[in-house]
């Protein structure tokens, strides 16, 4: 249930349909599916009309030679019977994004009507957080409503900027931003211990600050990928060829001696599946992870990581997973992220919350069929990054 009064208002909703578009269809809708309940819902409390808002792409860093906007590359218009075929209910598209033409659209549909405006990010003013714009889309409803966590961590006019032009009787979450906000806060605010974070993807520099937030709240912190062989190697260890941040050694170090000065568990990948080429059908060999041989790169955990790994996720009640074990897009390194996957969903059926966010470990988890044998699978990556670290959330403070 929304929780304030849309009853014969009409309604603006910022929703996230930031969808992958091939040849003018959509190709993959797990965002346009999420937003449905919030429009179901909506409708059920009596709004008027529905006013959807979102953005695609970066079409102002992909102009046109000429400088126009490549319009048919980043244009919501494909998005719009999509919608509809899946709710069963027509959806109006608009060809403008704010202004006259959209406040005219808007005004001559009838009650009941769902209308998605083009993509926000059209203007400049978006990105940029312009106030001028923002008030522009608040002519457009009575009520708004927030359900796009995916650019929660961003101060732009359609969400943070608009939410301002709307006191706290007239704005809200939507069920998706709810879910999303109670599910991280139940990680970061109220774990069951013992809490157990799993870690991946290919740099330290990208995960400092969240590993740093994790140390005050996690029992255990899991480290895979390629972000483990820069620790492998600040210790002493032997990696090869396998990716690593020189400049960020003393850092890992750094990480180590908090993690025991805390009383944190670190686990770090014991053996790994090296090749010797980044490549699919590269070469492969199990070697301890501190004792790959020169031209040879770590690019998956190996079966005794596996195993210490997944102990410790079955024994966890509260499980965070950002980012894959190896390069999972390559089946002889999908192993190490398909074992951590099945335990995560195992540790799950035993009564733990498990929570996964991040572009590629929501891939893996989609990928594998494991995605309803989690508690949740955020759609947000960059916006669940930031909320796991501590960072402003200017999508969410607007809202209150």
């Amino acid at each position: 249930m929304i929780k304030i009064d849309v009853k014969d208002k009409d309604v603006l909703v910022r929703v996230d349909f930031n969808v992958p578009i091939k040849e003018g269809k959509v190709s993959d809708d797990t965002r346009i599916k999420a937003a449905i309940p919030t429009i179901n819902t909506l409708l059920d409390q009596g709004a008027r009309k529905i006013i959807l808002l979102s953005h695609l792409g970066r079409p102002l860093k992909a102009l046109n030679e000429d400088g126009s906007l490549n319009v048919a590359k980043f244009s919501l218009a494909p998005v719009a019977p999509h919608l509809a075929a899946l709710i069963g209910k027509p959806v109006l598209f608009v060809p403008y994004v704010s202004g006259p033409e959209a406040e005219k659209a808007v005004a001559e549909a009838p009650s009941g009507s769902i209308l998605l405006l083009e993509n926000t990010r059209f203007e400049a003013g978006e990105e940029k957080g312009k106030q001028e714009l923002a008030e522009k889309w608040a002519k457009l409803g009575q009520v708004f409503i927030n359900d796009a966590f995916g650019t929660a961590h961003r101060a732009h006019a359609s969400n943070a900027i608009l939410a301002g032009f709307f006191d706290a009787a007239h704005k809200s979450f939507g069920l998706l931003m709810q879910k999303e906000v109670e599910s991280a806060q139940k990680v970061l605010n109220q774990p069951e211990r013992p809490f157990t974070a799993i870690l991946g993807g290919a740099k330290v520099s990208d995960k400092i600050l969240l590993i740093e937030n994790l140390l005050d709240k996690a029992d255990n912190i899991i480290i895979g990928g390629g972000m483990a062989y820069t620790f492998m190697k600040a210790q002493g260890g032997k990696i090869g060829s396998s990716l690593c941040e020189e400049e960020k050694l003393d850092l890992a170090n750094e990480l180590v001696t908090k993690a025991k000065a805390k009383g944190v568990n670190l686990l770090l990948p014991v053996d790994s599946i090296a090749a010797d080429a980044f490549a699919a059908d590269a070469k492969t060999q199990l070697v301890m992870s501190n004792q790959i041989p020169d031209g040879w790169l770590g690019l998956d955990i190996g079966p005794e990581a596996v195993v210490t790994f997944s102990d410790a996720i079955k024994a966890s009640k509260t499980i965070c997973w950002n980012g894959p074990m190896g390069v999972f897009e390559m089946p002889a390194f999908a192993n190490g992220t398909k074992k951590i996957a099945e335990a995560v969903a195992a540790a799950t059926k035993l009564g733990a919350f498990s929570l996964v966010g991040g572009g590629d470990s929501v891939a893996a988890v989609n990928q594998m069929g494991l995605d309803d044998e989690v508690s949740y699978v955020s759609t947000g990556g960059g916006a669940m990054l930031t909320m796991l670290e501590g960072g402003d959330m200017p999508g969410i403070s607007s809202i209150g």
